[in-house]
């Protein structure tokens, strides 16, 4: 079986969750596609990376993210960054052909996914952009309904992605609220991963019509470089900073199959934690889901009786889409972690077939002109076209 040896830059909690994937590919998919070796981990410092290698099982650490490049032996090249670092990073490592795992939003901009598009695709390099959400056996199970016509045309939907980290106004200015390193708000941090979950399950969008919103226009100064994710909040004396992005954004929605749609995302929802949601209407049923509620995909058939009609629960198990490989009975239960090893395990197996996979920077392309017609709509008020990709 062979071995990849993968350089991971970025020691953050996604690199937690990306070196727990690593290790758990051969236990949940055995015989694995192939097997991977934590070759390399790197931080802004070496201190950090040296903490990281020692905790997430790298061979070895270092504070400069172009030694993970140059390395003849690292053949995957596993991007953890912030947002600012995605595109030089993904760039160089596809120009030394390099096979590419990143974490979303591709980039801050449209020009930088632009830029990481072509270079993968002038490369011929396996590329995937890590919306892991997707993953989810039961999004995987409402995608097979759809495809296979159970619930009919598709006629309208709406999808949510809200949380409440942020929704204090103490919570620390990390980087997620520069606009220099994260691009965007609220759209491009969750936004963007229930657009890519609606856009697999029902096609893409063709116009969007958009509202965005800063709620809290200032935070105080994070004084630490670890992102805590609104868990460590700022006292009255700390210095504050302008607020540069959104905290909101709602999405209305017109596919090419001529279905229309809504979405909205914001981190400022009190009592919602990571609530992910999709409902979907056809011709001849419903279909809903609810990330929280991971093991389940809530149907409903038009073909019902009457007196039956209704939504019933499909518990995800062995008999659905990754099933052989997680637990051995329905509702046992489906986690973070989980969905990540699904994630790598597909990415791995791209690589060892030649095969290009999605997610893909493909996507994230498309995901930033769409972000680009929001962007556009909530400044003209006006309806704004999606364009193609160049």
């Amino acid at each position: 079986m062979k071995t990849y040896n993968v350089g991971l830059i970025g020691a953050g909690f996604m690199a937690k969750a990306h070196s727990i994937a690593y290790a758990g590919l051969p236990i949940f998919f055995w015989p694995a596609p192939a097997l991977v070796h934590k070759k390399v981990i790197a931080d802004l410092t070496k201190e950090r990376a040296d903490a990281a290698a020692a905790q997430f099982g790298f061979e070895k650490s270092t504070s400069n993210w172009k030694e993970v490049i140059e390395d003849p032996s690292i053949e995957i090249v596993d991007i953890c960054t912030p947002n600012n670092a995605h595109a030089e990073i993904a760039i160089a490592a596809a120009e030394a052909g390099k096979h590419i795992i990143c974490e979303k939003p591709i980039s801050r901009t449209l020009d930088e996914a632009k830029q990481m598009y072509h270079a993968v695709k002038k490369a011929g390099i396996i590329n995937m952009l890590a919306f892991n959400y997707r993953m989810t056996p039961a999004v995987q199970l409402a995608k097979r309904y759809i495809d296979e016509g159970a619930i009919g045309e598709i006629l309208d939907f709406r999808g949510t992605y809200l949380q409440d980290w942020s929704a204090d106004p103490n919570s620390p200015l990390s980087w997620r609220f520069q606009k220099e390193i994260c691009g965007s708000g609220a759209f491009g941090d969750i936004g963007t991963h229930v657009i890519d979950m609606l856009r697999f399950l029902i096609g893409d969008f063709s116009e969007i019509n958009a509202r965005l919103a800063t709620y809290i226009n200032e935070r105080p100064v994070q004084t630490g470089s670890a992102d805590s994710l609104g868990n460590v909040k700022g006292g009255a004396d700390v210095p504050r900073k302008k607020v540069e992005v959104d905290d909101h954004c709602c999405l209305a929605i017109k596919t090419k199959s001529g279905a229309f749609g809504t979405i909205e995302a914001t981190r400022n929802a009190w009592g919602r934690n990571n609530y992910i949601t999709f409902e979907i209407h056809g011709r001849k049923g419903s279909l809903f889901f609810n990330y929280e509620r991971r093991d389940e995909l809530q149907v409903c058939f038009a073909s019902d009786p009457g007196d039956r009609r209704g939504f019933r629960t499909v518990y995800t198990g062995p008999a659905h889409p990754f099933g052989e490989a997680l637990w051995p009975i329905p509702a046992l239960g489906i986690g973070y972690t989980e969905i990540k090893i699904v994630e790598v395990h597909n990415f791995i197996k791209g690589v060892v077939d030649g095969k290009q996979v999605t997610p893909s920077f493909e996507d994230g392309y498309n995901i930033e002109l769409i972000g680009e017609a929001a962007f556009k709509s909530a400044n003209s008020g006006q309806w704004e076209k999606v364009r193609a990709i160049e």
